[in-house]
């Protein structure tokens, strides 16, 4: 039972959605395949991947259903977290009914052993670049939807956590904010994020131990479309 992470899929596989990701470098080239491949000889049944975010290019729901169905076929256990591109997204008591191997999380939690995962999409953090009055009420709206998710950690008797948020938790000086401060109060053991794409990005997010958290970037293009090993209990 081990558990991975990865994050922005981008996923078009809908004949209605017309989104190449090739035209963002070699990285991206054939990424849904390639995820495929690297997943099926990586991930077992009993694994769990958490999927951090920008899940599918649709805009309607049924445009993202051949998407959901491409993630359902893949081995192990998924958890999904929403995206800032992910408009699909709509009722999570619907959502949680379609698949057996799939939960999306809003403001609860999935236990995994004894592990809880936890998640929410985050937002621009206080400090970025352009940073404003709006996206303060975003960012404080996001960090109830946190805690709440940590809550129903706390009250599954969860023995370790493992977040997963699409932003960023640090602004892009890699300052600390009030989801670096929750997860500090939480005691959280990992934090997976996404959201950064190509080589001068990848540095706009925290990455190493900040108090005795680990925060680990999992965007697709970083990992090289290969879901990266969080937890290993085989």
């Amino acid at each position: 039972m081990s558990i991975f992470a990865v994050g922005d899929l981008h996923l078009s596989l809908s004949e209605n959605v017309d989104k190449p990701m090739d035209k963002y470098g070699p990285r991206w080239e054939d990424h849904a395949e390639r995820l495929k491949e690297s997943w099926c000889d990586t991930v077992d049944e009993d694994d769990a991947v958490i999927i951090a975010g920008d899940i599918s290019w649709g805009l309607k729901f049924n445009e993202a259903v051949p998407d959901l169905d491409f993630i359902s076929e893949l081995p192990g256990k998924k958890v999904l977290i929403k995206g800032n591109h992910d408009l699909w997204w709509n009722s999570i008591t619907r959502l949680n009914s379609l698949y057996d191997d799939m939960t999306f999380l809003q403001n609860t939690c999935f236990r995994y052993g004894d592990h809880c995962i936890c998640g929410s999409r985050g937002w621009l953090c206080p400090g970025n670049e352009g940073f404003t009055a709006a996206d303060r009420k975003i960012y404080d709206r996001e960090l109830l939807r946190c805690e709440r998710s940590l809550q129903a950690a706390r009250e599954e008797g969860a023995e370790k956590i493992i977040f997963a948020i699409h932003f960023p938790p640090t602004n892009d000086k890699l300052q600390t904010s009030g989801f670096t401060d929750l997860f500090t109060e939480y005691k959280v053991d990992t934090v997976v994020y996404g959201h950064l794409h190509g080589e001068e990005a990848y540095g706009n997010g925290f990455m190493g131990y900040l108090n005795n958290v680990e925060y680990k970037l999992v965007s697709l293009d970083y990992l090289n479309c290969r879901p990266a090993l969080i937890k290993d209990d085989r």
